[in-house]
């Protein structure tokens, strides 16, 4: 592969669904921040040349004992942007455009959820290996293993929704940095970077993830999340 591969994480957000005392990226998981573990997944795979975290203008965890612990495996491969915004949505734009000072348009972009501490280094060298041709990109997905029910306003089913093809979007998703910089700049509101792709006109790749590579986003997910990371050790 000719282009260099980068890592963006996205952690500037505050994680209310997870009700826990501070933003939940930093919860203990196994003695170590959420957010160590995500980064290490990255920090440990050869082919990522740089990992960039986004963190809110305000946030002091980069100069905390926990990212000095990361800082030492890592080196001069991490950094921390301060620059997170309102939405994640904006916190990704801000961090691609921090990564465009030091990347090439061509380079790839993995944006990878803060909140998502099970991902593995060989998940991560399956998704570039995967795409490392691809002309658009993708991400990992896992198919939707459970019959689905639509809501009505009552709390009762109102219908039910075939489930073949439909597939749950897990991160990282990978692009090419100046493809992802003009998709969010002209679909800011998307909820993640294959939609800003898909609203381009671009058909991004499905790439087989993992059950174990879940997002922390209610209280029980605390849980399940240190029980992947314990079997990891």
């Amino acid at each position: 592969m000719a282009q260099r591969c980068f890592a963006l994480i996205p952690a500037a957000g505050a994680g209310a669904r997870a009700g826990a005392p501070s933003p939940k990226q930093y919860v203990p998981l196994n003695g170590e921040a959420m957010l160590v573990h995500t980064i290490r997944a990255f920090i440990r795979s050869p082919a990522i040349a740089a990992v960039r975290v986004v963190l809110s203008a305000d946030d002091t965890w980069g100069s905390s004992a926990d990212a000095a612990s990361i800082r030492a495996e890592a080196g001069t491969r991490l950094g921390f942007v301060q620059a997170g915004g309102a939405s994640r949505a904006r916190s990704v734009a801000n961090g691609l455009e921090a990564l465009a000072a030091e990347a090439a348009a061509d380079d790839w972009v993995l944006v990878h959820d803060a909140a998502r501490p099970c991902i593995t280094p060989a998940m991560i060298g399956g998704l570039i290996d995967t795409l490392a041709d691809d002309p658009v990109g993708g991400l990992l997905a896992w198919p939707v293993p459970d019959t689905l029910k639509r809501a009505d306003a009552s709390g009762r089913v109102e219908a039910t929704i075939a489930r073949e093809g439909l597939w749950l979007a897990q991160t990282p998703q990978m692009f090419r940095i100046g493809l992802l910089r003009a998709a969010y700049a002209a679909a800011p509101g998307v909820t993640d970077e294959a939609g800003a792709v898909e609203a381009l006109g671009h058909a991004p790749r499905l790439c087989l993830g993992s059950a174990r590579n879940l997002k922390v986003t209610y209280p029980a997910d605390f849980e399940l999340a240190t029980a992947y990371l314990r079997l990891a050790d």
